[in-house]
């Protein structure tokens, strides 16, 4: 990509931009970066753009900071339809995304994995499978490191593995895996893109420039996902853990199997893998999909699935006090993933839910919650419209806490030997935390001052 003596204007001074301004300068062009806050908010960032030679202007943004521009790169957290990318559109000045800027970095192929639920488990777990397959690869998207980051100057590689976003999708023009993933798809980041129509189509974006001999993995449980096959070029791979397919990853008599080209290969039960739910089970037959793609042999794939035992802030167990567990699922930002978390446990749960309220329909939660969950701890911004959701469902053990800490202290008190308590938000994090890894951070050392 050439951008010697371009300007670029990065929208958003947070990690992604910065990344993506610091490469783009490398790079030679003229770079300045825009970011809503006051200077007073930015901090340290402010000297370390200046000591590169990037220009920062804080505060309001106007059309004039597109005056001369050749290229817009807004971060994720800003939306294609914000007035100044529409204004530059308008102009037809390019605007293009981080992972469009990183895409055109690089040769090597991209692995690429989204949905809306299990991008970050599925994608380390393809990570961890082709690099105990000697394979070299490099980890990054909406997980990690910037791509722009990652692929920067990258020596031979055999693959880039992704985790995509619906956010990064949005401004994607020659985006081309080699091969991509769609795990599901439910009702999400709706404030955002307005309807789930928009937000399915910006997911379909991860293969919408694919050729034939491509490949895109699609969950065959989910029919919206299933029914992506349609507008599919690339070869399509199915995985299910509900149906044998003929072709595909599928759960067949507890074991995970694979069926392509007519050959047929037993992985491993699904009571070995180092992960729990049923959930993670569809993630592992995706991953064995896309690492069967990459030709990685059967015993590895197995191996890895026994040995990995998950991702921070996924059902990631923090400790255990007095017969009690406690798991912290803070990645869980929508209802749809505290519902597979809360499927993952046999045994009673005290859940702690509750932050930034997105919205979305709270009746199959709730059911959830009636079925598994013998006491509700909810705190944010969400709580009242939750409490009012689980009265509806006639739920009874309901608290409400003012923070964080609180609902610790209150779910360590109430749960009993033999039971867990889950923090599974089905919420954002942004009324309290900067992100839901400060949220889940800040459980865990909750949870271990417990033991003082």
């Amino acid at each position: 990509m050439e951008l010697r003596n371009k300007q670029v204007l990065v929208l958003g001074a947070g990690i992604s931009g910065i990344a993506v301004a610091k490469v783009a300068k490398a790079l030679g062009a003229k770079v300045t970066i825009s970011d809503n806050k006051a200077i007073e908010s930015l901090g340290h960032i402010a000297d370390t753009l200046n000591q590169l030679g990037i220009e920062l202007i804080p505060g309001t943004q106007s059309d004039i900071l597109l005056q001369n521009m050749d290229m817009v790169i807004p971060s994720p957290g800003i939306s294609i339809y914000h007035h100044l990318l529409q204004q530059a559109i308008k102009q037809r000045i390019e605007v293009i995304s981080e992972v469009e800027f990183a895409y055109r970095l690089t040769e090597v192929p991209f692995i690429a994995i989204t949905g809306t639920n299990g991008k970050t488990t599925t994608t380390t777990l393809v990570g961890e499978i082709l690099k105990n397959a000697d394979r070299n690869i490099v980890l990054g998207g909406n997980i990690g490191i910037p791509l722009s980051e990652a692929v920067y100057n990258l020596p031979d590689a055999d693959f880039v593995v992704a985790e995509i976003s619906s956010f990064q999708l949005e401004g994607v023009q020659q985006f081309r895996p080699y091969v991509c993933a769609v795990l599901n798809l439910t009702p999400d980041h709706i404030d955002r893109h307005g309807n789930v129509a928009v937000y399915q189509e910006m997911k379909e974006r991860i293969f919408a420039q694919q050729y034939r001999e491509d490949y895109l993995i699609l969950n065959y449980d989910d029919e919206i996902v299933r029914g992506m096959a349609d507008r599919a070029t690339a070869n399509v791979v199915f995985f299910s853990n509900t149906h044998i397919l003929e072709e595909g990853a599928f759960l067949r008599g507890g074991y995970l199997v694979l069926k392509l080209a007519g050959q047929e290969e037993i992985i491993c039960a699904a009571t070995e893998m180092g992960i729990r739910g049923g959930h993670n089970v569809q993630n592992a037959l995706a991953a064995c999909a896309i690492a069967k793609i990459c030709n990685v042999p059967t015993e590895i794939m197995a191996a890895t699935l026994r040995s990995f035992k998950g991702v921070e802030h996924r059902l990631e167990l923090v400790g255990e006090q007095r017969g009690v567990k406690f798991y912290n699922d803070s990645k869980a930002t929508n209802p749809e993933s505290s519902i597979v978390a809360l499927q993952a446990f046999t045994e009673p749960v005290v859940l702690i839910a509750g932050g930034r309220d997105k919205g979305t329909d709270l009746g199959p939660l709730m059911t959830e919650i009636k079925g598994h969950v013998r006491g509700l701890i909810l705190l944010g911004e969400a709580a009242e419209r939750f409490e009012q959701a689980a009265k509806d469902f006639c739920i009874s053990e309901i608290h409400r806490v003012a923070e964080l800490k609180d609902a610790v202290l209150l779910a360590a008190r109430v749960a009993k030997p033999g039971e867990s308590v889950l923090l599974s938000p089905a919420c954002a994090s942004y009324d309290m935390f900067s992100n839901f890894e400060e949220r889940g951070r800040d459980f865990k050392r909750l949870v271990t001052e417990l033991r003082r």
